[in-house]
């Protein structure tokens, strides 16, 4: 049994400001990256340090998608979506620190 992917309302407005093209890969990877044991560490997810925003990050090229998952539930909550430009990464065009 899969989880189900939510989206809150700052991530939902975040998703509609992204490029068609963006979007449509964000949406398509977080399908397959996140259905299915979103809690184990890949290559391109990994467990982050304690930290206000989220416990967990997707990267999807340059995307980064933030996100924790309710057991009880079986939902995972994507809670924000930013850009990584070298070494900052921006969500609202703001530099957030991890």
């Amino acid at each position: 049994m899969g989880y189900a992917i939510a989206f809150s309302s700052q991530a939902g407005r975040q998703l509609k400001a992204l490029r068609t093209y963006h979007r449509r890969t964000l949406i398509r990877r977080n399908t397959v990256l996140l259905a299915h044991q979103p809690q184990v560490p890949t290559r391109n997810r990994k467990p982050l340090e304690p930290n206000a925003l989220a416990p967990w990050e997707l990267r999807v090229g340059a995307l980064r998608v933030f996100y924790f998952v309710n057991e009880e539930t079986r939902q995972v909550c994507i809670v924000a979506i930013g850009t990584k430009d070298h070494a900052r990464v921006l969500i609202d065009g703001e530099v957030v620190r991890l």
